[in-house]
Parts: structure tokens; C-alpha cells; sequence
């Protein structure tokens, strides 16, 4: 069993284990229609779709590696690539109460974009931006969900 298989195995375990906790959320009479369970019901089962993908890809290259297939060459680059974006979210974590919500997804999703190797054109701080204030609009406005300000421009917005 390939590393891929093997994740697809924890991550169903770990579905199956998060649906059952659910049982636990008790009933409340301020429930809507959808009620306590109906996101973490939704996350369980996205957690499920997502370890069936991942069998599914491990099968898939088990077949390939069976059948004298192409070896992988970005295997010896994963690593330093996945320490990459943990870096990046690091970055992103540290920065989010100083310069706030806005910003630091601005600059998680433009250093992201150019860590992925995209051309270093106006379209990466147009895409940037566009996608902080989509976020904004929908955690903010649409879900009413504050984000934090940040303490350098705290003054500017209270």
C-alpha cells in the first residue's frame, strides 16, 4: 500500500469517527431547518469524499507503478515544497494580527500564486486583492463573521 491508500484509510476512519461524534451535539429548540449537525454532518462527509479520492489515487498509481510506468520525478521535491507552504501559512498565521484579515489573505494568496510559479504580472496583486475582498465579502458581510483588523490599522477602522 502506497502512502496515498494509506491516507485515503485514515481519512475515512477519521470521517466515520467525526459522523459518529456528531451524535453527540444535542438538539436544541433555537435549531433551524438544517439544525446543530448539519455542517459538521457536511464536513464529515467531505472528509469521507475526500478519503475515497485519495483510494482512488493510490490505486491509480499502484496500477502505474505495476505496470512499469513512469517513474515520479518530483518525488525528491515534495518535501521542500510541502515545508514551502507550511511556511507560507506560518507567514500568514503570524501576520494576521498585525495587518489584519484583508491584508494577510492578499498576501497569502499572492505568495502562493508566485511560490506556484506563476508570471510575475499585474494579474497576481489584481487576483490578490480580488480574492482578499471575496473572502472579506463573504465571511464579513454575507456570513457576518468579524475578522480581525489588525493592530497597525486599528485606529483606521473602529
Amino acid at each position: 500500500m502506497n502512502k496515498d491508500t494509506w491516507s485515503g484509510v485514515v481519512l475515512l476512519a477519521v470521517a466515520g469517527a467525526y459522523y459518529w461524534a456528531t451524535g453527540a451535539i444535542p438538539d436544541s429548540t433555537l435549531e433551524d431547518e438544517v439544525g446543530a449537525v448539519g455542517l459538521p454532518h457536511v464536513l464529515a462527509a467531505a472528509l469521507a469524499v475526500l478519503g475515497l479520492v485519495l483510494l482512488v489515487r493510490g490505486a491509480l498509481a499502484a496500477r502505474t507503478e505495476a505496470a512499469g510506468g513512469p517513474e515520479d520525478e518530483e518525488r525528491d521535491a515534495r518535501l521542500p515544497r510541502a515545508l514551502g507552504f507550511l511556511a507560507l501559512g506560518a507567514a500568514y498565521v503570524l501576520l494576521l494580527p498585525y495587518v489584519g484579515y484583508f491584508i494577510a489573505v492578499a498576501l497569502l494568496i499572492g505568495s502562493v500564486t508566485l511560490y506556484e510559479g506563476a508570471p510575475r504580472r499585474w494579474t497576481v496583486p489584481v487576483a490578490a486583492l480580488g480574492g482578499a475582498a471575496l473572502y472579506w465579502a463573504v465571511f464579513v458581510k454575507l456570513l457576518g463573521v468579524s475578522q480581525p483588523v489588525g493592530t497597525l490599522f486599528q485606529g483606521l477602522f473602529s
